[in-house]
């Protein structure tokens, strides 16, 4: 049966989010199924329980959203945001954008990423310290994603704030979630591109021809191309801002592991698939349940939202062997912090690229830093987690 009681997930306790991996294992070990009766959610946290659960279509739905709130709102997921849709939107929607995410063109950005971390890294040199967010993955991240998108480097910074806002909870407070909100802004950079077409994602996915559910070959609607670009620009720096972030902070922490990394560059993937293991920026996944379903003696009926905690399916000692040592030499194995199935994460490898360069960047100029805790702040959100300063003294 599912257990309830104190031993459990809160999304919106500051505490948890702050340290949440002690009551993610005992969530694991003790109650693979969780219920949380003031929010009504289950929640999963086995490895293969979270791989078998995000890979089923036909149970776990993502039209309602992935997001606790989203679920809860009742309100349908808007046209375009291919990532809170089912086949057979999800799938052309996803198709489409396939095509200009490609792996070539996701190469061919290395040196455009490596400009822009030297030109955010440049002002830094020859001082005592540097914010490894606020001077360096709040701004490589949107400079990337708006230069794939055609947005304006003037505008980026405060597209970035939209988006980091409406993620922000208050303790003890669910967020305030404004699906409306997520294209605001956008209309004049689509009108602008539609009169003045050019070679990126924007003017490709304004002109892309497609087969709809009905058998139609058209382009996106003009509520589709303001829902995914504005999607685009939110997802492509949110979480790699977390992802750069937990790299400096894990890499302070352990100055042998650091060190091994600057004798041989090679490591730098590795590292990277590390981090996003040990310390995910984004911690857990919802879905609706369309039928009941049985797991571990415990029957979750129809209408019920699940959450698959992922940060806690990353530290499972049945797949990851001593799975709370962060350790750059481990085995590979997959991770879940992209997530599973025909839902993963579209935009993983240019997270991945955005974060190997950064990390390298870094090691040329800096070589040596220590995390000033005294002044760091861990951001408050309950479905991404990061840091909102993370002030670094280099030496």
């Amino acid at each position: 049966m599912a257990t309830t009681g104190r031993l459990g997930w809160d999304p919106y306790d500051y505490g948890l989010l702050c340290d949440p991996h002690a009551a993610f294992a005992a969530i694991r070990e003790n109650a693979p199924v969780w219920y949380n009766q003031e929010y009504d959610f289950y929640a999963l946290s086995r490895y293969e329980d979270c791989v078998w659960g995000l890979a089923d279509r036909d149970i776990f739905k993502n039209a309602k959203g992935v997001m606790l709130e989203q679920i809860r709102s009742g309100k349908p997921m808007p046209r375009g945001l291919f990532n809170f849709e089912d086949p057979p939107e999800h799938t052309y929607h996803r198709a489409l954008l396939s095509r200009v995410f490609t792996p070539n063109r996701m190469a061919r950005l290395e040196p455009q990423i490596r400009d822009f971390c030297a030109r955010s890294l440049a002002p830094l040199e020859g001082k005592d310290g540097f914010d490894f967010v606020r001077d360096l993955s709040a701004l490589v991240p949107m400079r990337v994603i708006g230069m794939l998108l055609g947005i304006p480097e003037t505008d980026q910074d405060a597209i970035r704030q939209r988006g980091d806002t409406r993620l922000r909870t208050e303790q003890g407070k669910p967020m305030e979630y404004d699906q409306a909100s997520l294209r605001e802004g956008f209309d004049a950079y689509i009108d602008w591109r539609i009169a003045n077409p050019s070679d990126d994602i924007m003017s490709q996915l304004i002109h892309a021809e497609f087969e709809d559910e009905t058998g139609t070959v058209r382009t996106l609607t003009r509520e589709e191309l303001g829902n995914m670009i504005g999607f685009l620009a939110s997802a492509g720096n949110e979480t790699t801002n977390r992802l750069i972030g937990w790299t400096g902070k894990l890499l302070s922490d352990r100055p042998d592991q650091r060190h091994d990394i600057r004798k041989d560059r090679a490591l730098i993937p590795q590292a990277i698939e590390e981090v996003l293991r040990f310390e995910p920026p984004a911690h857990q996944i919802g879905r609706y349940v369309a039928k009941d379903f049985t797991i571990h003696g415990t029957t979750i009926p129809e209408g019920s939202v699940v959450i698959f905690l992922t940060g806690a399916a990353n530290r499972d000692p049945r797949e990851f062997p001593d799975p709370d040592r962060f350790d750059i030499h481990r085995e590979r194995r997959p991770h879940l912090t992209f997530g599973y199935g025909y839902h993963v994460c579209l935009g993983n490898a240019l997270a991945r690229t955005e974060a190997r360069i950064v990390l390298d960047e870094v090691l040329n100029r800096f070589p040596e830093w220590e995390v000033d805790y005294d002044r760091a702040q861990l951001a408050s959100a309950s479905t991404v987690r990061g840091w909102d300063t993370l002030p670094v003294i280099v030496g």
